[in-house]
């Protein structure tokens, strides 16, 4: 069992899926883990296969997820669930079934009730269903979460969270499908993350109200998307998942009683993946230039100076898999449980059905 392993041999990892995810986020960050070796890759794209061999060298590729657990394959430790949405649930409990934790990319399921019967099947099996919610571990939200710990901003009255692009044509694929079966469009994708971020940061949600659009040509799923979140702590969230953002907004604005706190700009680590740097061979992974810095202060704008400016805390997602590798082995928590998923999963749901209505709902 992985809980007796002896720490100096890294657990086998076999990962789902080779496409944006698999190729650009997981694998990198299962790589640069020394607790941790990739050691099988599923895709039946002949071309992602190439790459993955190319980029780790000696792993093993085949086509279909069920050959990573079959009778007499290699012996693997944790099975990475990084393939389209629709194929989440099916894959993760085929990988239970068959006795092997489970990390799961975002969303973890199409609906709360999936995600609850996927945590309910870990249980019952003594296994780790974790999710991939990697920003928790940007650099903006470590810094919020460490001014929200100091008390720097006072009783926080409005969270304001941004994550708008410019990308005025459609690309395509099933991230885009309006077909239901593909769980597409802004809300699951983008939406997953910023609701994740307002639970973690301000606990549970009594009431949701959504917009949510389709405003380019062609397009076919929510591109333009509005949450308004109201805590039972009484905070409220204003989340904003876009597209079609010509000019973007701050990632955060959040609003206390004695200060506000502003920060532009996304977290790096996403684009220095893309670019094809990886965190072991960076000695400044996730590290913020100065200009990027978010603001604290109180009664002027911070783009005419008001406010200090706050040192960003390095982003970390290599910490996400560090957690994963110690929970495998006894040692540490589950760093994002299928059970905080499956709340995030019940606000996305109301806000459809708020959108799709127009009516406050209570998840």
């Amino acid at each position: 069992m992985t809980g007796t392993d002896s720490p100096r041999t890294p657990l086998r990892v076999g990962l789902v899926g080779y496409g944006l995810a698999g190729s650009v986020f997981h694998a990198p960050l299962i790589a640069a883990s020394e607790d941790l070796v990739l050691a099988a890759v599923t895709t039946g794209d002949p071309e992602r296969a190439a790459g993955a061999r190319a980029a780790h060298p000696g792993v093993r590729v085949v086509a279909k997820p069920e050959e990573l657990w079959a009778p007499g394959a290699e012996e693997l430790d944790l099975i990475v669930v990084a393939s389209p949405n629709k194929t989440h649930v099916e894959v993760a409990t085929a990988a239970l079934e068959a006795g092997l934790p489970v990390v799961v990319d975002k969303p973890l399921a199409g609906t709360a009730a999936e995600a609850r019967g996927l945590a309910a099947l870990a249980e019952e099996r003594g296994l780790l269903l974790s999710v991939f919610q990697n920003r928790r571990w940007d650099s903006d939200f470590r810094t919020l979460r460490r001014l929200l710990d100091e008390d720097a901003l006072g009783e926080v009255q409005r969270f304001e969270s941004r994550f708008e692009r410019w990308r005025p044509k459609p690309k395509g694929g099933w991230r885009e499908s309006g077909a239901p079966e593909e769980i597409g469009g802004l809300l699951y994708d983008l939406g997953s993350h910023v609701v994740d971020q307002a639970l973690v940061l301000f606990g549970p949600v009594v009431s949701v109200y959504a917009e949510s659009d389709v405003r380019r040509p062609g397009a076919e799923a929510d591109d333009d998307t509005f949450l308004a979140l109201t805590h039972a702590n009484g905070v409220r969230s204003h989340l904003y998942v876009s597209a079609t953002t010509a000019q973007l907004g701050p990632r955060f604005r959040v609003l206390g009683q004695r200060a506000g706190f502003v920060k532009y700009g996304l977290d790096p680590q996403e684009a220095a993946l893309r670019d094809g740097l990886r965190p072991e061979s960076v000695s400044a992974w996730g590290v913020e230039p100065e200009e990027l810095w978010g603001r604290l202060g109180a009664g002027e704008s911070p783009l005419t100076g008001g406010g200090d400016p706050v040192e960003s805390l390095p982003g970390a997602y290599p910490a996400y898999y560090a957690a994963v590798a110690a929970a495998l082995r006894g040692t540490g928590p589950n760093p994002v449980t299928a059970h905080e998923a499956a709340d995030a999963l019940a606000v996305l749901e109301a806000a459809r059905k708020s959108a799709r209505e127009g009516i406050t709902v209570t998840p």
